[in-house]
């Protein structure tokens, strides 16, 4: 039988690296085919061709020529799959295989034609191989940034003054102490054609975000065009919903709306938008959250998309899960030299502020802090949301600290737990208590109180499936539910308390991918689905509800965006490579109260130790 993850048409080295499982079919069938278009016949150039599409398949960028061997196997290869040794694979030398692409007629052109579908560019650190259309988008965006970081736009500095004193304030209403840094991150907003406000949850981004607005607003003249975007439905709603909550006691209009990226750039078929490089967006401002899931293709477009006066505000956490396509342009953008000199408008509206010594609440901006200013980059670094133990393990997470994050879940604290994958009895007590609650208050029709309990716990997984995978995990918990209810529950069919997640956008009903809601009972005995909204959750027939599933557990990334008051994270093996420390990070960071951590030390200790790596130039220069 033929095995279709194997190209049958690839021969030698690719033959090879495919049924190793290092290629897909389809890595070697587009090397194959530019070597049929190019004449290019070379076994290391095809190798590195085939390399280059899989990075890309894998988030990178490029293909890194001297961390080539830096690969891993598919995950899901079948149970009768024979282990892989990847050092045993015929990998050429780096030198040779920067040598042949350097004068492949896939690189510099040839008698074929013009076809020149890779670009190899030299560093310090080695070569980079590009597919040539992610190269030319990396310049694009390198390009429009460094053109921007040239211009400042006009500010009253006055008004600015007095806005940033009156819309920055404390628990007793008084203009706030220095150092605040969401009123820095405001003035850099305000006196910056492009900036990046970064931060994790509960740092106050959207908080930050609604005076941002605000400030620009009370500039003279005319009042300002405001566009406001995320990269899913999911997050523009959030971001409308915190605005909009905010708009009366600011002044803002309570109409401002958000939408995704790729509506406000008016995607048609094609994969073409209405706003592009010669017909640009007709914003003053545009403020992009989650911009960490914002792919290298899309900020292009973006970019490409901007009048030079408009003022860009990219919102979002460097250090969580990133974009599902190619790229990392968040943290690359933190990340990157910064070219230019400071604007002294800053100092003079925010002098307090960057001058300020550490305060107990805030801490002084350091050195590199400050001098990333002049890029516009600022880091919310002080948590509203969750303090104490959660707080302490993200942060030991994020800076790669094994023995203080497993010091913590130890510690017994009562915001942290740390159990063996046998060790169920309080996962099992959390999902049950769960679910009894919100069947309770969806039978009842108390709609609020059914979607609050809703987010009181989640499970959730790095897998989609298999024995550590989401599905697994859901009908284990359907399994302990039933038990405890004495009812079978059927997830093909509809029953009060059932969870519900989203899994594509429905513009006109106002539920977007990710979303969660629960189906609840009405007065007249007929099921709804509930959504939480602001305010007051939204009711939806259920024959409206065109893209949902059943959702007792789900996958960490689907649940970016999201928070619940107890989070349960089953993790996979030391040897999953979707273990990385921005996924436990990104788990971590979605409790307000509790965080469980189900699995071993080993499993922590791999997961806190790698990091996804996306190769990109872009944080280069």
């Amino acid at each position: 039988m033929t095995d279709v993850r194997v190209a049958q048409r690839g021969k030698g080295v690719l033959r090879e690296f495919n049924e190793a499982r290092v290629l897909t079919a389809a890595d070697v069938h587009v090397a194959l085919r530019l070597s049929a278009l190019s004449g290019e016949r070379s076994e290391e150039v095809l190798l590195a061709t085939a390399l280059a599409v899989r990075a890309v398949r894998s988030g990178s960028v490029c293909l890194e020529l001297g961390r080539m061997r830096e690969v891993t196997v598919d995950e899901t290869p079948g149970e009768d799959a024979v282990p892989v040794d990847l050092d045993a694979l015929p990998w050429p030398e780096d030198a040779a295989v920067a040598a042949a692409l350097r004068v492949s007629p896939l690189v510099v052109g040839g008698a074929a034609g013009p076809l020149r579908p890779l670009r190899l560019v030299d560093t310090d650190d080695g070569g980079l191989l590009y597919l040539e259309r992610y190269f030319r988008q990396e310049e694009t965006i390198r390009r429009v940034l460094d053109e921007r970081a040239a211009r400042r736009p006009a500010v009253d500095e006055d008004a600015l003054t007095r806005g940033l004193t009156e819309l920055f304030l404390d628990g007793d209403g008084r203009a706030s102490a220095a150092p605040d840094r969401q009123r820095i991150a405001a003035a850099v907003a305000a006196t910056h054609a492009t900036s990046v406000i970064a931060g994790g949850p509960g740092t106050g981004k959207t908080h930050t975000v609604a005076r941002i607005l605000a400030l620009l607003a009370r500039q003279p003249g005319p009042a300002p065009r405001i566009g406001l975007a995320a990269p899913t439905g999911k997050a523009a709603a959030r971001l409308q919903e915190s605005v909009r909550e905010q708009a009366p006691s600011l002044g803002l209009s309570t109409d401002l709306s958000a939408m995704t990226l790729h509506r406000m750039l008016g995607w048609q078929r094609g994969g073409r938008f209405r706003y592009n490089a010669t017909n640009h967006l007709p914003y003053d401002a545009i403020v992009v959250d989650e911009t960490s899931m914002v792919s290298l293709t899309m900020m292009c477009r973006l970019l490409e998309a901007l009048r030079p006066d408009t003022r860009l505000v990219l919102v979002g956490d460097p250090d969580q899960l990133t974009s599902v396509d190619a790229g990392a342009v968040l943290a690359d953008l933190v990340a990157r030299p910064v070219r230019g000199t400071a604007n002294p408008a800053l100092a003079r509206v925010v002098g307090a502020d960057l001058d300020a010594a550490d305060d107990p609440a805030e801490a002084a901006l350091s050195a590199s802090e400050r001098d990333r200013l002049r890029g516009g980059v600022i880091r919310l670094s002080r948590g509203r949301r969750f303090g104490g133990a959660i707080a302490e393990l993200a942060v030991a997470v994020r800076e790669g600290d094994a023995d203080a994050a497993l010091e913590i879940l130890r510690s017994g604290d009562e915001q942290v737990s740390f159990v063996a994958e046998d060790e169920l009895s309080g996962l099992r007590a959390d999902v049950v208590a769960s679910a009894v609650a919100v069947t309770e208050s969806a039978e009842a029709g108390d709609v609020a109180e059914a979607v609050r309990r809703s987010e009181s716990h989640r499970l959730l997984c790095a897998h989609r499936d298999g024995p550590y995978g989401a599905s697994w995990w859901a009908r284990q918990a359907i399994e302990w539910v039933g038990q405890a209810s004495g009812q079978r529950l059927d997830p093909e069919h509809w029953y009060p308390g059932q969870p519900l997640l989203v899994t594509a956008n429905d513009h006109e009903a106002r539920i977007y991918n990710g979303d969660t809601g629960v189906v609840v009972r009405r007065a007249d005995g007929s099921l709804a689905a509930a959504f939480a909204r602001g305010q007051e959750p939204v009711l939806l027939h259920l024959s409206n509800l065109s893209a949902v599933q059943t959702v007792y557990a789900m996958t960490i990334h689907r649940s970016q965006g999201s928070q619940y008051d107890t989070v349960s994270v089953v993790l996979p093996g030391e040897e999953s490579a979707l273990l990385t420390r921005e996924l436990l990070y990104t788990a971590i960071t979605r409790a307000r109260i509790h965080v469980r951590i189900v699995g071993s030390e080993a499993a922590v200790r791999a997961g806190v130790g790698r990091r996804v790596s996306r190769a990109s130039g872009l944080r280069r220069g």
